[in-house]
């Protein structure tokens, strides 16, 4: 079993739904007291928001690639970004590294076209709704990404920061945010990404009327298979 090295951190709410899915998909599969050989860089959270918010990139990106080189040296055999918004940077830390970076939106990407749909909806971080980056990599594997107006961009964005990194949730926030899922369902969507790693703390599929599709969850779940492959 490869050991898995976790750049997380980003934020560390959503940190733990890795650390419980990986370990659980491996006792799952082998049964027992199993749980994965694992590591985890936890990074300050303040610090890369801070970069992020003055479109300092490329010093996010000199820290989740030294991030990813010291689990390496641990003794990590496959890395992952712990995030949706920071796998912007997800291509530098992999030519950094010499060993295989999964990256998320890749994990989703394999879950939609399994599913065999063909129009999928977007919620995230408005890095992530808005820039290339994510909507290109995604697009990649052949069905068409919507996002929510303009204003509910804004909505979902400001939720994410002032709410649910910080680990508040707000049932004013699941109900707005259903609400934009629903206005998506109407527009044609046939299922949504969760494209922010923190957005499943807040909202499930108990309340929406088409499937969601939880990025951390699947991005963990890739994690699990792959260092189980090894």
């Amino acid at each position: 079993m490869r050991a898995i090295g976790l750049i997380g951190g980003l934020s560390w709410e959503s940190t733990v739904i890795y650390y419980q899915i990986i370990n659980q998909r491996v006792r799952e599969r082998l049964g027992g007291s199993h749980s994965a050989n694992s590591l985890i860089w936890s990074i300050d959270y303040t610090t890369v928001e801070n970069l992020i918010f003055a479109g300092r990139w490329d010093e996010v990106s000199t820290l989740l690639t030294g991030a990813g080189r010291k689990l390496e040296e641990l003794g990590a055999g496959v890395l992952l970004i712990c995030s949706n918004t920071f796998s912007r940077v997800s291509d530098d830390v992999a030519r950094a590294a010499s060993v295989p970076v999964l990256h998320i939106a890749d994990a989703v990407g394999e879950e939609v076209r399994a599913r065999g749909m063909r129009k999928v909806g977007l919620l995230g971080t408005q890095f992530t709704m808005e820039q290339p980056f994510y909507r290109d990599r995604l697009a990649a594997h052949g069905f068409d990404v919507v996002v929510p107006r303009r204003e509910q961009r804004e909505l979902v964005h400001r939720v994410i920061f002032d709410e649910l990194v910080r680990g508040v949730i707000s049932e004013a926030s699941r109900d707005a945010y259903a609400r934009i899922v629903a206005e998506l369902a109407d527009e044609g969507a046939e299922g949504v990404i969760l494209g922010c790693t923190e957005i499943e703390l807040l909202l499930g599929e108990k309340d929406t009327a088409v499937p969601v599709l939880p990025s951390a969850r699947l991005h963990a779940e890739a994690a699990a298979g792959f260092a189980l492959a090894g």
